[in-house]
């Protein structure tokens, strides 16, 4: 924050991203400290969201679905709704993935690395001052990383993790409407390909979600579902789980980079596939472990 405020143009939104930072840091802190209600913490994120949604100008917020579905521009009250749940979505994906030492610092650095790269490139006048929250983001959490691998004498928790998230939402939604507006090199596939930058946080929380539900249960009451447990479950090591779910959003994000001409329903229709294949994949590996202790 202060080396935004220092060297960076507020403009465009910037300066209402750090209320929100700030508006999230607070309830992340009382939650690591205290412990609040799911509600409360809603109410903080709802709060977070109004802010970058209504204040700046122009308005962050998701204005087309760029032909997803064959729908184009979105009328203004589905249009803060679904960004409102893009922004709540992605904070809390990537609050999930923070399971393991440096997983979410990680994951973070190479989203942010991505979106900054092509702010930097293709921004213009409207965006480019998001290459100087990219930056940021990644030399605080460089920093922090040092201390946060494997065995970590920090942590990120909820404060960090939430602010993470609802950075990189911010930074989505600007990536997906600068390649409506400024005509980056993906143009319309620019939401498709922002799925795929975020891949590894969002495939498992879906994962999870939908795991969770099938059971009967509550799609936050906390298991041992997430990716990185089914990884550990297999025998990897902490950092060895850390740089194998690094190096697969990186595969993930040079595949969505390199078949961005395909359009938004085939990109994202083999994002689906490959999702549905790496859970069945995790769902037969476990069922094989669990058979195995059973025999032992």
């Amino acid at each position: 924050m202060s080396a935004l405020t220092i060297f960076a143009d507020l403009s465009n939104g910037i300066q209402q991203l750090l209320a929100g930072c700030i508006v999230l840091f607070f309830v992340g802190l009382k939650d690591d400290l205290v412990t609040i209600s799911v509600t409360k913490k809603f109410v903080g994120q709802l709060l977070a969201t109004g802010i970058v949604m209504i204040m700046p100008q122009p308005e962050i917020r998701i204005t087309s679905f760029q032909g997803i579905l064959g729908i184009h521009e979105l009328p203004i009250g589905i249009s803060y709704a679904f960004t409102f749940l893009v922004i709540v979505g992605i904070t809390n994906a990537i609050n999930l993935i923070d399971g393991l030492d440096g997983l979410a610092g990680t994951i973070v650095i190479i989203i942010a690395s991505t979106f900054g790269y092509y702010f930097y490139r293709y921004g213009g006048t409207s965006y480019s001052n998001y290459v100087y929250v990219s930056v940021c983001v990644i030399g605080g959490i460089l920093g922090f990383l040092r201390y946060n691998f494997h065995r970590a004498s920090i942590f990120m928790g909820d404060t960090g993790s939430l602010v993470c998230g609802f950075i990189v939402s911010v930074l989505t939604i600007q990536f997906i409407e600068m390649g409506l507006k400024v005509g980056q090199p993906f143009a319309s596939s620019a939401p498709s390909v922002a799925v795929g930058i975020l891949f590894v946080p969002l495939f498992d929380t879906v994962r999870v979600f939908l795991v969770r539900m099938l059971a009967g249960r509550s799609p936050f009451s906390p298991d041992k579902n997430h990716i990185h447990h089914r990884i550990l479950a297999m025998g990897f090591q902490q950092i060895s789980t850390v740089l194998l779910l690094s190096l697969l959003n990186l595969v993930v994000i040079l595949f969505v980079i390199n078949f961005a001409e395909l359009g938004n329903t085939l990109l994202i229709g083999a994002l689906v596939a490959f999702s549905v294949l790496l859970s069945i994949f995790l769902g037969v590996y476990r069922s094989r472990t669990a058979q195995q202790r059973v025999a032992s």
